[in-house]
């Protein structure tokens, strides 16, 4: 059977990849997708770089439409990255009558709606294994493997810049932002990491994620984000003491109320395999009512961990490439007709549970009235910890650190009842509020 012809848009670090892994397995992926995979032409505006990954017989161009309007490409993959010609070019590729696989999970998050309807409507497929987790495959084990369950709920380390920085942060004592120009250096962040160290990125994938788990419509601009940058490194020696490891985790659940979409750093008790995820790796936890918890771990990025997730989503492609559009694997999971209209909840309404750090006077009395306020509003107290005040601010200080886990609570009462405490005359910094999961 005639090889399946596709079209390359970007030859980066992933693009470059997928070249090199397809050569090298090229025969163990024919005898699985049950006929060859070529890629034969590739649009780049670095012409000298795209035809140095390329090589021989592969055609190469500056204008991406010129590979759109090929009619012999049957799948164009998009590497491109961002929400403004990548779009075009999806939809255009749509248009055409392509299947397109695309690591763009940005680009998803933002316009997944308008692009899946599109695709559904052209009966093409829209494939993105690799816009979460790299090379884990989630998105698979999602929309297929636990097809069979109710998902209750997912929470995931799935940024590998962040928890480079965690970890270093924790292993090291360091702070925040000499450990962000350590990652520079080493490349796991970008010149520019606000995506990444803000949040934005997990926020992307967790939204996909949900989209698949409850089959919901991609909703981001729903998601509550917060990412590391206000984390400091007494709270992550605080937690360790308590038992717990701080990571930013992409969370999302199902409870009677509606759905929860957020990511934040959260307390995680240092006995879960989630708290032991170190470094620039990836891990999602899914909990279903039949199979229970599982775990999927990996690299999150890189050239060639991204490329196995691009590479997995051409075999799919080529596998159904003749099949009835109807009888493929929806996008999401769910028929498009059968999604749900479920809301996600306000941040206001989530409940979870709390750690807090108050920089308070050391003197009697100010435990008393902080827990009492804590009290009157409902919220009830898991753990204390009161550091000495030499050991805050050394000899002779007159203040100290005070440390609360509550129980579960509502966002909304933290949020009045940290606004009364915050305007205690004992209370002297802002406080530190962080979010504890124990996801058992």
């Amino acid at each position: 059977m005639k090889p399946i012809q596709v079209g390359l848009l970007g030859a980066g670090t992933v693009g470059s990849g997928t070249f090199k892994v397809l050569l090298r397995n090229q025969e163990e992926i024919k005898r699985r997708a049950g006929r060859g995979i070529e890629i034969t032409m590739v649009a780049d505006l670095d012409q000298a770089r795209a035809r140095e990954v390329a090589g021989e017989g592969v055609r190469v161009v500056a204008d991406a439409r010129d590979v759109i309007a090929n009619p012999d490409i049957d799948i164009v993959i998009e590497l491109i990255g961002g929400y403004g010609i990548a779009r075009q070019l999806v939809l255009e590729a749509i248009a055409a009558g392509k299947h397109v696989v695309t690591a763009n999970k940005a680009l998803l998050a933002v316009h997944g709606t308008e692009i899946f309807a599109a695709a559904h409507a052209r009966g093409v497929m829209v494939a993105f294994e690799a816009a979460v987790a790299g090379g884990i495959p989630i998105i698979k084990a999602l929309r297929e493997g636990l097809t069979a369950n109710s998902i209750q709920w997912l929470a995931g380390i799935i940024n590998g810049t962040t928890n480079f920085i965690l970890s270093e942060m924790r292993d090291k004592g360091l702070d925040f932002a000499t450990v962000l120009k350590e990652a520079q250096r080493l490349g796991y962040a970008e010149a520019d990491p606000t995506f990444d160290i803000e949040g934005v990125d997990a926020g992307h994938k967790v939204t996909l994620m949900s989209a698949i788990a409850f089959g919901i419509p991609v909703q981001f601009d729903k998601a509550h984000i917060e990412g590391i940058t206000k984390l400091a490194a007494q709270d992550i020696k605080y937690a360790e003491q308590l038992g717990y490891r701080i990571k930013l985790l992409g969370i999302t659940k199902r409870t009677a109320q509606g759905i929860e979409l957020r990511v934040h750093p959260s307390l995680v008790p240092s006995k879960r395999l989630l708290a032991n995820v170190e470094g620039a790796m990836n891990a999602v936890v899914v909990h279903g009512d039949a199979v229970g918890t599982t775990l999927y771990y990996g690299k999150g990025a890189g050239s060639e961990p991204t490329a196995s997730a691009v590479i997995a989503d051409l075999v799919d492609i080529t596998r159904l490439h003749t099949a009835d559009a109807a009888h493929r694997v929806p996008h999401l999971a769910f028929h498009p007709d059968a999604m749900s209209d479920l809301k996600v909840l306000p941040m206001t309404e989530v409940v979870t549970s709390y750690y807090l750090r108050l920089r308070v006077a050391d003197q009697a009395g100010v435990l008393a009235k902080v827990t009492g306020l804590l009290a009157t509003a409902g919220i009830s107290i898991d753990a204390v910890l009161q550091r000495e005040a030499d050991e805050v601010g050394g000899e002779g200080s007159t203040q100290t650190d005070l440390i609360i886990l509550t129980h579960d609570a509502r966002e909304g009462t933290v949020n009045d009842v940290l606004a009364e405490l915050q305007a205690l005359p004992t209370v002297l910094e802002p406080i530190v509020r962080i979010r504890k999961e124990e996801l058992s």
